[in-house]
């Protein structure tokens, strides 16, 4: 019937596909953004953050990293708690993305100190020896214009002072970066209601090792720790282990657990009997046969 009425049919698919298209996309943009989605602790980007958000666009770093966390177990055990509209307020545009290439970096920021971050941005192989990311060292050449980011925030609506912008003079694209980054999901408290806490008395399960078993272990620590701690344990973003001076208990809880604000991310992930034999080769290994 229907088909002997082509003009019809074509007027009554086009009015269904717009129904289709405002339910779907047109309301929920008029949604969001709006007072009911809004977190109290959420806060617009500084002057310096918001001139890092703009190089992060630029070098496409949205292109192979999300900032969005899927209400999904898999993905909150790996990334913590999982995304809020709320969170993105301020967002123009937003950088969801739907590819990761790296991992997602909506609950980065606080996760490793700066040093951490500058070093990675340098040199991205020196840190994660399997990363496919290239290096941006030139964005510590680039200087930051502090006129052009006060235009910025100008339209943008986001409140600044004369003092916030004059302090970006000397700043780089890479401090500006580094500073988007650590911004990133640290509006929101989920740290404190995710944090781990060990139950029960902690006991090594490789007593006396001995050295020769504990060579084999050391990938373990080449692969999470000496990019911070140094592959000769000398130190660097993180501190010296030669002759590391904890307790074995208190050694595994750091790892376990990591150190709040920034000191060290948690690799509870790895499980405790990975865990364990880092601490042991950690707490005895460089110190020689003699020791054991």
């Amino acid at each position: 019937m229907w088909e002997k009425k082509p003009i019809l049919f074509l007027l009554m698919a086009t009015a269904a596909i717009l129904v289709g298209t405002g339910v779907t996309m047109v309301l929920p943009f008029a949604w969001v953004n709006t007072d009911a989605d809004r977190i109290e602790s959420v806060t617009p980007y500084t002057a310096l953050e918001l001139a890092g958000r703009d190089v992060y666009i630029r070098e496409g770093c949205n292109n192979c990293h999300t900032q969005t966390v899927r209400p999904l177990v898999a993905e909150v055990i790996r990334y913590g708690d999982y995304s809020k509209s709320g969170e993105f307020v301020y967002d123009q545009p937003h950088l969801w993305g739907s590819r990761r290439t790296g991992p997602d970096l909506a609950r980065l920021g606080g996760k490793y100190p700066d040093e951490w971050h500058y070093e990675h941005m340098r040199n991205p192989k020196a840190i994660v020896t399997r990363s496919n990311m290239p290096a941006y060292p030139f964005l510590d050449k680039n200087q930051i214009k502090p006129a052009y980011v006060e235009k910025k925030m100008k339209v943008l609506g986001f409140p600044y002072d004369a003092g916030q912008v004059k302090q970006l003079d000397g700043k780089t694209e890479m401090d500006a970066i580094v500073a988007y980054m650590q911004k990133l999901g640290n509006d929101i408290p989920w740290r404190e209601a995710s944090a781990i806490t060990i139950v029960g008395d902690l006991v090594n399960p490789y007593p006396g090792v001995s050295h020769a078993e504990m060579e084999a272990w050391e990938p373990l620590y080449e692969e999470n720790c000496a990019a911070c701690h140094g592959a000769q344990y000398e130190g660097g973003i993180g501190p010296e282990l030669v002759g590391a001076d904890y307790e074995e208990s208190d050694l595994f809880g750091i790892i376990y657990g990591g150190v709040k604000d920034g000191g060290m991310p948690a690799y509870s992930s790895l499980g405790a009997d990975k865990i364990w034999k880092i601490v042991n080769f950690v707490k005895y290994y460089n110190l020689g046969e003699d020791h054991l």
